[in-house]
Parts: C-alpha cells; sequence; structure tokens
C-alpha cells in the first residue's frame, strides 16, 4: 500500500514538472528566445509548488536570505525557500494585514542599493526574475515578519534567566557589566528564544508537509 502510495505521488511529481517544462517550451516559442534557454530545472516541489534553479539563483545573487559562513549557497537557500513557502502557506490561511506598500518600497529600495543598479538589472535578466517579483518577495517578507510577531509575541526572559545568560555569554558583551549591558542581554536572550520557538514550528510544518527535494 505504502509502494503503491509513492508511486502515485512521483507520477503527480513528474506530471508537475512536465507542466513547468511545458510552459517554458510555450514561452520559448512565444517570446523568440531559444526554448533550451527558458527551461528551468526544478529543484524541489512544495505541497504542488514548484522551486526552481532561478529562483535559487536570483534569492542568492539578490542576497534575499542569509547563507551561513561556509555552506552552499544553493543549498541554504533552498532549504530557506523551502521553510519560507510553508510559513507562507501559514501567513495566507490567517491573513494579517497587508504591509504598507511604502514599507514595501524601502525594502525593495535598499536590496537594489545594496546590490548596485547595474547588477541588479543583470540579476533579473539573467535569471528571468521582474522588478514586481522582488516586491512580491519583499511584501511577503514583512507578512511572514507581522505573522511570526502576532504568533509569538515578545519574550521577556527572567532576571534569573538573564543574570545566568550574562554568566555563559560575558564575553559578547565587552567587558561591561550586567547592570551597563542589562538591556542588551535581555534582547539577545530574547531574540535566541523566539529563535528556537519558530525553528521548532517551520520543523512541524515540514514533517507535515509534502516536500520532494530533486537531485542536483
Amino acid at each position: 500500500m505504502r509502494s503503491g502510495r509513492d508511486t502515485r505521488r512521483r507520477r503527480s511529481i513528474a506530471r508537475l514538472i512536465s507542466r513547468a517544462l511545458v510552459v517554458a517550451l510555450a514561452l520559448g516559442v512565444t517570446s523568440g528566445v531559444a526554448a533550451r534557454d527558458l527551461i528551468d530545472r526544478v529543484l524541489a516541489v512544495v505541497d504542488g509548488a514548484l522551486i526552481t534553479q532561478s529562483d535559487v539563483n536570483a534569492v542568492v545573487r539578490l542576497g534575499l536570505l542569509p547563507v551561513p559562513a561556509g555552506t552552499d549557497p544553493v543549498a541554504a537557500v533552498l532549504d530557506g525557500l523551502i521553510e519560507r513557502r510553508l510559513m507562507l502557506a501559514e501567513v495566507d490561511r490567517y491573513a494579517p494585514p497587508d504591509p504598507a506598500e511604502a514599507d514595501v518600497e524601502r525594502g525593495f529600495e535598499a536590496i537594489r542599493a545594496r546590490v548596485g543598479d547595474a547588477a541588479f538589472s543583470d540579476v533579473l535578466r539573467q535569471t528571468g526574475s521582474s522588478p514586481e517579483q522582488v516586491h512580491r518577495f519583499v511584501r511577503d517578507d514583512l507578512r511572514i515578519a507581522a505573522y511570526l510577531q502576532q504568533r509569538f509575541g515578545t519574550i521577556q526572559p527572567s532576571e534569573v534567566d538573564v543574570a545566568q545568560y550574562y554568566r555563559d555569554h560575558e564575553q559578547r558583551f565587552g567587558g561591561r557589566s550586567l547592570q551597563e549591558a542589562h538591556d542588551a542581554v535581555v534582547a539577545e536572550l530574547a531574540d535566541e528564544r523566539r529563535a528556537a520557538l519558530v525553528a521548532e514550528w517551520v520543523a512541524g510544518l515540514r514533517r507535515r508537509a509534502n516536500v520532494n527535494i530533486l537531485p542536483r
């Protein structure tokens, strides 16, 4: 029985990929660009949604997701895009208010300024992306942040925990006393605990989702 379900799931993924290639071929015919230049490699399927090589390349080159030092940027960004897709599905279920357009525009301009106008245009052209897609990425980042704030709120550690954290990480605070560094210690400890809660929540989303990573 399990083998039958696995076979049907593989066939479903194959159909999705085939449809993506058909669309790419159609675009190649209508735009006059060689079809082979538009066929995109699918790297993962997340609950039926495709993540492609071009998606990953654009995010890597524009610096839209963090890449830990010493890691493969493609693998790190692919993993980040998978988790982001799962979080956005939850955001869409609860529909927090959309961010202000001024905030979206500021985020977009910050990306373009960091990358540089010429390089920004090159990345979009070479990955088949558009300014509208970058705007949407920024908007979704803000929507995720609002949802996480709504879901997890602000964490206020106890003074006992603050003191213990300071003793365990005293070197991080540049020789300042606990009294002098108190606010920084509270902020760092709260951020660490909130990140742990978010990571646990995302891990649960991933366990319940249908995520298929294709060989590269």
